[in-house]
């Protein structure tokens, strides 16, 4: 919706209509899987990406610009700014779908965390309110920020970032009042709380494997050209950056999550979906199940389908393989989840780029009125919002399915040469054919939900 409706129902929006044939689409990507796994199979058969060993020396400037405490405290200044700012939209403003929160908190940090971080870096690590917060209550009690009162367990891994991650998918995408101001307040109060807490109880490392959003940003980060080595500042290819994800607990579950979701959203405005739940509607005459209601499950049933499908078919197509019998199996599907990662960007530009040039336009004019009193704090209460890309659907149909396609592809990448560092000789090429399976089938349902959405 334009302006005037100021909705935040996010989503590709008429891809039904997109001037291109989705069938032609379709076949194109799995063309393109294919024959990019032919050549790798062909000329690729040793490992180019060492991790954290790859990579040249950013600029001295640069490098000294970045490690200068005077910068590190102007992002943490950021950071906290933004947060009390929102902080006091949340508290102080109209319970309205109006309120910049709503886009500051669905748009700018959520779908934000993305282009900041492929451009930046992990962002969110740096202007984390949690980490400044937990700073300084250390420097105050004269404890040290990184070491909490015990030592996160290691077995924990990435889970409780996973888990954070799905309660955020679930309040964006099947909570019938997520544009509701008292719920998503409280959300936010409950994960400001569990960041603090966490934080002090087992230091920053918390932060790097339980809060969602430095998990999430940090591996979209990671197919950025900066990364560290022995704490400089370096140079690197997108995927021998992406190489230097560390295999931890719950890492599939992670992007199972966000891949999961990404798809969800397309599905639950496809025109199959939304037939099954006009089809099936539960209308009690006795009042006891409504329709919304019935709605309302199916949503949770589909959206927890997809991320623990999505999980699953993955888990099965890495660990389908012969391994030395030293490797352990049950290994595999973190060792390989990395390779995920581009698939899910190339989602998210696809399925969120209108949603967030567009509705983050519309938030930075609504964040001028913060309080619906008609001021015009930020100066920027008259723009109005350009709607170029919409008007240009062959460019953003030829974008979408672009990012889709590249994508997977990178994700083949990313999964063969990790197979030919991991695998034995003798499996490395008939090893990865039911993860080629696996992505095959990823793409073409992906596209198949971009053009049904």
């Amino acid at each position: 919706m334009r302006p005037d409706g100021a909705s935040l129902a996010h989503g590709i929006g008429g891809a039904q209509d997109l001037p291109i044939s989705p069938e032609l689409a379709i076949a194109g990507a799995v063309a393109a899987l294919t024959v990019s796994f032919t050549v790798l199979a062909v000329a690729w058969r040793t490992p180019r990406y060492d991790g954290v060993e790859t990579g040249r020396p950013a600029p001295p400037w640069l490098d000294a610009l970045v490690a200068h405490p005077a910068f590190r405290i102007g992002l943490r200044v950021l950071g906290m700014v933004l947060f009390t700012y929102t902080a006091l939209v949340a508290v102080l403003g109209q319970d309205r779908v109006t309120n910049p929160f709503f886009g500051i908190f669905y748009v700018w940090w959520w779908v934000g965390l993305v282009p900041f971080s492929l451009l930046l870096g992990p962002v969110w690590k740096a202007i984390s309110p949690g980490r400044t917060i937990n700073l300084a209550f250390a420097k105050l009690s004269g404890g040290d920020p990184d070491v909490g009162l015990f030592r996160y367990p290691e077995r924990l891994g990435y889970w409780p970032a996973a888990v954070g991650l799905f309660a955020f998918v679930w309040l964006e995408l099947v909570y019938p009042y997520s544009t509701e101001l008292g719920p998503v307040r409280l959300w936010c109060a409950v994960y400001v709380a569990a960041m603090l807490i966490g934080g002090a109880l087992f230091g920053n490392t918390f932060y790097e494997r339980a809060d969602p959003f430095e998990v999430y940003s940090g591996l979209v980060a990671k197919l950025s050209v900066w990364g560290t080595r022995g704490g400089r500042l370096v140079m690197r290819s997108p995927l021998a950056n992406l190489a230097t994800v560390v295999p931890r607990p719950g890492l599939l579950a992670v992007t199972a999550v966000l891949f999961g979701s990404t798809a969800f959203d397309s599905f639950r405005d496809s025109t199959t979906w939304l037939r099954f739940l006009q089809d099936h509607d539960i209308i009690n005459t006795n009042g006891a199940v409504g329709a919304d209601t019935a709605a309302t499950i199916a949503n949770n049933l589909a959206l927890l389908a997809f991320c623990v499908g999505i999980g699953l078919v993955f888990a099965a197509a890495t660990m389908a393989t012969g391994v030395d019998p030293a490797t352990d199996r049950r290994q595999l599907p973190n060792r390989f989840a990395h390779s995920i990662v581009p698939i899910i960007v190339g989602y998210i530009v696809a399925h969120y780029l209108t949603y967030f040039v567009e509705v983050g336009q519309l938030t930075l004019i609504q964040a001028s009125d913060p309080f619906g009193n008609g001021s015009n704090l930020l100066g920027t209460g008259n723009l109005e919002v350009n709607y170029w890309l919409s008007y240009h659907p062959t460019l953003l149909a030829n974008t979408k399915v672009a990012a889709v396609v590249v994508g997977h592809v990178l994700g083949v990448i990313a999964a063969h040469d990790r197979a030919i560092s991991v695998l034995p000789a003798r499996h490395q090429l008939t090893g990865q054919l039911p993860l080629l399976f696996a992505m095959v089938s990823f793409t073409a349902g992906g596209l198949f939900l971009l053009f049904a959405a």
